[in-house]
This record gives structure tokens, sequence and C-alpha cells, in this order.
């Protein structure tokens, strides 16, 4: 099979980051790509994930919560479904 020349432009840090990932894998920059394209025409998809990561705002809140919860402070406990569904309904009629 020949090979044909595939230009993608980007800058320079991604193309740095880039040849430093496949090194990691033992790999060529040029032989990832050739590796990614080919999964992606073979299976007809791109799988793009990212980790989930809470937003500084929701981390915030966490600690909140989690320190209520450590101090005891405004934790509501309910001993069944039917319980904690009745006090959420009297939270949204205040």
């Amino acid at each position: 099979m020949s090979s044909v020349l595939l230009t993608v432009k980007t800058d320079s840090e991604t193309k740095a980051q880039l040849k430093s990932f496949a090194a990691e894998l033992g790999v060529t920059s040029t032989a990832f790509v050739n590796m990614v394209v080919k999964q992606a025409l073979r299976d007809r998809r791109v799988v793009l994930s990212t980790p989930l990561e809470p937003t500084p705002y929701l981390e915030k809140i966490m600690r909140e919560a989690d320190d209520d919860y450590k101090n005891d402070r405004d934790i509501t406990h309910t001993n069944s479904p039917a319980a904690a569904l009745a006090h959420l309904d009297g939270l949204m009629k205040k």
C-alpha cells in the first residue's frame, strides 16, 4: 500500500503534546494519527471523552455539604423513600 501525505494544521504546543503522548505509547505521532483514523473508519464512530471533574463552584458546595454532614448541621434524615419525598414536597411549599 502506498503512502500519501495528509496535512493537519495545529498549534505548536498541541503538536508537541501529541508527539510526547504518542512516544509514551511507543509509536510515532504519524502512526498514532493513522491508528485513530483507521479505528474511526472501521467503527464508523468517534468516541471523545473527558474526565468528569466538578466545577470550582460544585467543589465548594461539596466541601460545604461534607462539612455540614461531619458537624451534623442541616442534615435531614429519612427512613423511607416516601418520607424523603414528603420532605422534598414540604420544601417546595415553603
